[in-house]
C-alpha cells in the first residue's frame, strides 16, 4: 500500500508521488545542491527524514568537485539535516569506466557511472542501518531514468547478495522520478533563492569533451565559481604570485609582457612591482580599437590611466620591440591541460599573440604562460581555429 501525495503547481496538473509505506528516513545520494534542494524540501514536508550522501568521484577537476561539495554541505547545514561526504577518488572512478571514454551521453559509460556511485550509496545505507536509498540523479532531464533505475536495482542486489538466505534485505532502492509533481519548477525557484552554484555539465571530463560545454556556458560557470571563491581570491593570488616569482627568477629574463588585473583575475601586481624592482622591462597591453591592442612600458602606477572598459592601462609611447619579449603572462576565464584558453570573448589576446608571435612571423616566440585560479582549470576548453595555445599554465 502506498501513500499518495498531491502537489499543486500553478498551471500544471496534479501529479501523484508515491512514498513506500512506513518510510520515515532515506539516504539520498546527491550530485549537487540544485538537484537535491526541491527533493529535500519535499521529503521533509512529507515526514521523510533525508540524510545527504555526497559521493561523486566522477567530477573533474578536483576544484569543480570542491565547489559542488561545499554548496551541497552549505544547503544541508542551512536545513539542519545530516550530510555525509565520502572519499573523492577520481582515478578509481576512471578505472571503473575504462574503455567507455568515447561513449555518448546516456551511453554505457553513464550507466556504469551511476552504478558505481549507487553501489557506494547502498553500502553506506546498509552501514548506517537506513533501509531506503535514492538518488537526485533522477531529477535531471538530461539523464536516462531507465539507466538510473537499472543502476539503483543493481546496487541494491549487489549489497543484498551478502545477506544469508531468508534474511531481511539490508537496503532497498527507492526508484522515484523526481521530475514530477512540480519539483523541477521548484528546483529552479530554489536555485535563485539560495544563489546556488549551477554547473553546466554533469561533471566528468568525458561529458565536457563530448560537447556539453560551449564558450558562453563555460564563462557562466567560471563566473559562478569566482563568486563562490570570492573570499579566497586574494589568498590564492598571493600563492600563485609566489610560485611565479620562483619560476621567473630561475630564468634569465629581461622583458616580460604582463597584465594589470581586473578584480576577478589573479592579482599579479606584487609580481609586476617585484619585476620592476629587479630591473626587468615590464610591458602591459592597451586596447587601441575594437579589435586591437598594443604594448606600453610600465615603471610605476603613475604610468596608468583608465582606458577601455574602465580598465587601468599604461600611457606613454608604444613598445614595439617584440623580439625582446621573453615571457608573456596571459589571464583567462578557463584553461585546460592542453593549454587552450577561454578569454572574455573579445579576442584581443588571440589576435595580438597570433599577429606578433605566430610561427609565421619573423619574431622569436616567447614563453606564453596562462595565469588562473585553480578552479579555472577545466577538462576541456571549446576551441576555434584562431585560438592561441599557452605553452604553460600556472594556478
Amino acid at each position: 500500500m502506498y501513500l499518495c501525495i498531491q502537489i499543486r503547481v500553478e498551471e500544471m496538473k496534479k501529479v501523484a508521488i508515491t512514498v513506500p509505506e512506513g518510510i520515515d528516513e532515506v539516504l539520498l545520494h546527491a550530485c549537487c545542491a540544485p538537484c537535491s534542494s526541491a527533493i529535500v524540501e519535499w521529503l521533509m514536508a512529507n515526514g521523510v527524514r533525508p540524510t545527504i550522501y555526497y559521493y561523486n568521484p566522477n567530477i573533474w577537476p578536483r576544484e569543480e568537485y570542491e565547489i559542488r561539495k561545499e554548496e551541497s554541505k552549505r544547503h544541508a547545514e542551512s536545513l539542519g539535516i545530516r550530510w555525509i561526504d565520502d572519499d573523492y577518488n577520481h582515478e578509481v572512478w576512471k578505472q571503473g569506466v575504462c574503455g567507455l571514454e568515447n561513449e555518448p551521453e546516456r551511453g554505457r559509460r553513464c550507466e556504469q557511472c551511476f552504478t558505481l556511485r549507487l553501489i557506494a550509496t547502498a553500502r553506506k545505507a546498509a552501514e548506517l542501518g537506513v533501509k531506503y536509498f535514492a538518488t537526485t540523479l533522477a531529477s535531471s532531464r538530461w539523464k536516462s531514468l531507465e539507466q538510473i533505475e537499472r543502476a539503483g536495482h543493481a546496487a541494491e542486489q549487489a549489497v543484498n547478495a551478502k545477506c544469508t538466505i531468508g534474511s531481511v534485505p539490508l537496503c532497498t532502492f527507492w526508484a522515484q522520478n523526481w521530475r514530477k509533481g512540480g519539483l523541477q519548477e521548484r528546483r529552479n525557484q530554489l536555485l535563485k533563492e539560495y544563489g546556488f552554484y549551477n554547473q553546466q555539465y554533469c561533471g566528468c571530463e568525458f561529458s565536457a569533451r563530448n560537447g556539453a560545454l560551449t564558450k558562453p556556458l563555460l564563462r557562466q560557470q567560471m563566473r559562478e565559481a569566482k563568486r563562490q571563491h570570492q573570499e579566497k581570491l586574494a589568498q590564492m593570488s598571493e600563492e600563485i604570485v609566489e610560485k611565479l616569482r620562483k619560476i621567473l627568477s630561475s630564468h634569465p629574463l629581461n622583458t616580460i609582457m604582463a597584465y594589470w588585473p581586473l578584480p576577478d583575475e589573479v592579482d599579479i601586481r606584487p609580481l609586476i612591482h617585484w619585476l620592476v624592482g629587479q630591473g626587468k622591462t615590464v610591458v602591459l597591453p592597451k586596447v587601441t580599437g575594437d579589435e586591437t591592442m598594443e604594448l606600453r612600458r610600465y615603471t610605476s602606477q603613475d604610468d596608468l590611466a583608465e582606458g577601455a572598459f574602465h580598465i587601468l592601462e599604461p600611457v606613454g609611447e608604444p613598445f614595439t620591440d617584440y623580439d625582446d619579449i621573453d615571457v608573456v603572462l596571459v589571464p583567462g576565464m578557463a584553461f585546460d591541460a592542453a593549454g587552450h584558453r577561454l578569454g572574455r570573448g573579445k579576442g584581443y589576446y588571440d589576435r595580438f599573440l597570433s599577429s606578433h608571435f605566430s610561427p609565421l612571423t619573423t619574431h622569436p616566440s616567447p614563453l606564453i604562460i596562462g595565469i588562473c585560479f585553480p578552479f579555472q582549470r577545466v577538462a576541456e576548453v571549446p576551441t576555434e581555429d584562431y585560438d592561441v595555445c599557452m605553452n604553460e599554465v600556472y594556478s
